[in-house]
């Protein structure tokens, strides 16, 4: 098989499946190459995502040798496609009826009040629905993704659950999750007991961690006051927030008013790396964006690393990934409150025993199913089975499950 990905740009979240997409098309005497259409933001390299570039053979970068990665797209056996609006880079495709597995986050990120337009609805008839009978299929990149098209009447019976799968960390689970737990000093475990007013009374700190860019829809606000809430509470709660933005300087001002600069770290932008090592130190995750986050790559991240993840529902992710009081905490969009409230319940179990269950749990999941290499597998079945006319995989969950 020869098998293109078209995306805007190249990062962390999309190597994993990448590799392993090229690795299966190697094996099997085909090619694979992802080309890159846009230059990466300023801000997105300053936090280290253009690093991986120059270590990937199969990239190419389609401004640089147009003619050539056109080719590589319009001669390819499948292609992958999604990132970007730009129809022009497939229509060639679309036009001779080739197959094309387009992979999106939701439409209407901004609420579905926009189906209504003309503009917009002619727009997705043009480059969705008009396509229904062709070879077009769609990895739904978020939960409300299905939901979105469905709106438009695109993709009956062809939409698939996908979305973004950074790298996963092999390890053993319960070192993992001990680890959380262990003294820096003594390399042993820090003593937990319950406290005569119904708080944990331990010795240790439980870490929180918020990593994002500091911008309205990721809503930094909300990891600062849910940690007061913990906090007024009397709960041992400390907060680290990595990243940096326009919204900054009202973070800071935020923390200071509620006097909190005691409980509250803000270090900076940090490459993908520091910051996978900053939640494998932190025992809790918070999740806080609004719907306009069409994923939220982090959640697999804080999951693979042990973190109890706490997310609101309207990320995309959230619904795929998280089984709400088994291997994280979800809440209806926007009510912290009831997330706060799960939190304290959790935080006064002698020994948090059930929060230790399920920080492993959430590993399990990110082992098990939601990874680049069950991903990558399943793709490759789907688009290979399609090519050969034959029928296309049945999954029952996780990715290239129907939707």
């Amino acid at each position: 098989m020869n098998l293109v990905f078209v995306s805007n740009y190249f990062n962390h979240h999309q190597q994993p499946v990448s590799q392993q997409l090229y690795e299966l098309c190697k094996k099997a005497g085909g090619s694979y190459f992802f080309i890159q259409t846009e230059q990466m933001e300023e801000e997105r390299v300053a936090m280290g995502w253009g690093d991986i570039l120059q270590r990937a053979v199969y990239v190419r970068n389609y401004g640089e040798n147009p003619e050539d990665c056109q080719r590589l797209i319009d001669e390819a056996d499948a292609v992958i496609f999604g990132g970007t609006e730009d129809e022009r880079f497939i229509q060639t495709r679309l036009e001779q009826k080739m197959p094309v597995w387009r992979y999106s986050e939701r439409l209407y990120k901004e609420g579905r009040y926009r189906f209504i337009t003309p503009r917009g609805l002619r727009k997705k008839f043009l480059d969705h629905t008009r396509h229904n009978g062709e070879r077009v299929y769609l990895l739904c990149s978020g939960a409300y993704v299905a939901g979105d098209f469905r709106m438009v009447a695109a993709y009956p019976f062809k939409k698939f659950r996908y979305g973004y799968f950074p790298e996963h960390i092999v390890c053993d689970a319960n070192q993992l999750i001990a680890g959380k737990y262990m003294d820096s000093l003594t390399g042993e475990e820090t003593p937990v007991s319950p406290g005569t007013d119904g708080n944990t009374g331990c010795e240790m700190t439980i870490e929180l961690l918020w990593a994002a860019r500091m911008i309205g829809w990721k809503h930094p606000e909300r990891a600062v006051l849910m940690t007061e809430a913990l906090l007024k509470d009397g709960l041992p709660v400390h907060l680290t927030m990595a990243g940096g933005g326009p919204l900054e300087t009202e973070v800071r001002a935020l923390i200071a008013q509620k006097g909190l600069t005691e409980k509250i770290d803000l270090v900076g932008f940090q490459n993908p790396q520091a910051v996978r090592a900053l939640m494998r130190k932190s025992h809790i995750y918070l999740a806080v964006s609004d719907r306009m986050e069409g994923w939220g790559a982090v959640i697999n991240e804080a999951m693979d690393s042990g973190c109890l993840v706490v997310a609101d529902r309207a990320m995309g992710a959230a619904p795929y990934l998280i089984r709400s009081g088994e291997n994280g905490l979800s809440y209806p969009t926007g009510r912290t409150d009831a997330a706060v409230k799960e939190l304290k319940n959790l935080l006064r179990e002698p020994e948090y025993e059930k929060m230790r269950r399920m920080q492993r749990t959430a590993y399990e999941t990110i082992d098990q199913l939601w990874n680049a290499d069950v991903a990558a597998e399943r793709l490759y079945r789907c688009i290979d089975a399609e090519l050969c006319g034959e029928k296309i995989p049945e999954y029952e969950e996780g990715p290239l499950s129907r939707v």
